[in-house]
């Protein structure tokens, strides 16, 4: 993944790949008849300074690639972004990034547009995922100017809604991970915590097929369906 990145930046800087032209990126793609079996997903995770949008940053950002109902380990995102200026005392001790790494990380604006190039415009999934959604667009608009709608989908709702019988004593990813018995590597990791969340969503999509789901279109539907739900046993 680094000489990938090394490689791309060295292209960039000289000209041969991308600009800072939001234009010129990938326009994200639109939920359709994509088959589960053969789309090409990304499942990002993101660490930040806290957990406030208004007032917290981006700090790491970690994803893997779902493609043809695999995960491929070659296809991955996992960088630290360089932002020294960042007050990182009261959130170090959970993500263990410290002064050092924030120093000798990758520029923010280099590290975002090879992000942006790297998803293709393809579907982002994340685990609770209006935070990452919410804290990923304050950082591309204020770093690139770039505000294209990218479609979102939360884990965190499919998984319950593809397994709603599943006793998991509690809602968490941990929760979820220990259910089906999935060794985490590293938790509060970003490229960890998306690879399990792709681990899931893998199994997820897999039960969905099985269960008559065969596209993309119908996976949004069915998680529409669930949140409909959620939101009638509120009240």
């Amino acid at each position: 993944m680094l000489d990938y990145i090394k490689q791309w930046l060295a292209q960039r800087r000289g000209g041969a790949v991308g600009n800072h032209d939001p234009d010129n990126l990938p326009t994200p793609k639109t939920v359709s008849d994509q088959p589960l079996s053969r789309c090409r997903l990304i499942v990002l995770d993101l660490e930040t300074t806290g957990l406030n949008a208004s007032k917290d940053e981006v700090i790491a950002i970690g994803a893997v690639a779902i493609e043809g109902g695999v995960i491929h380990l070659n296809d991955q995102f996992d960088l630290i972004l360089r932002r020294p200026e960042l007050d990182i005392r009261e959130t170090v001790l959970i993500h263990g990034i410290g002064p050092e790494a924030l120093t000798q990380g990758h520029e923010t604006e280099d590290a975002l547009l090879y992000l942006l190039e790297w998803m293709n415009g393809d579907p982002i999934l994340a685990y609770h995922s209006a935070f990452d959604q919410k804290f990923l667009e304050k950082t591309l608009k204020a770093q690139l100017g770039y505000t294209a709608p990218h479609v979102w989908m939360d884990v965190a709702e499919l998984l319950p809604a593809i397994f709603p019988k599943a006793e998991t004593r509690g809602r968490s990813l941990d929760h979820w991970a220990d259910f089906f018995k999935l060794e985490v590597s590293e938790r509060h990791h970003a490229a960890a915590d998306a690879m399990v969340t792709a681990e899931l969503t893998l199994m997820a999509l897999n039960r969905a097929q099985k269960n008559g789901v065969k596209n993309l279109k119908e996976l949004a539907e069915k998680l529409h369906y669930q949140r409909r739900l959620q939101n009638m046993h509120r009240y």
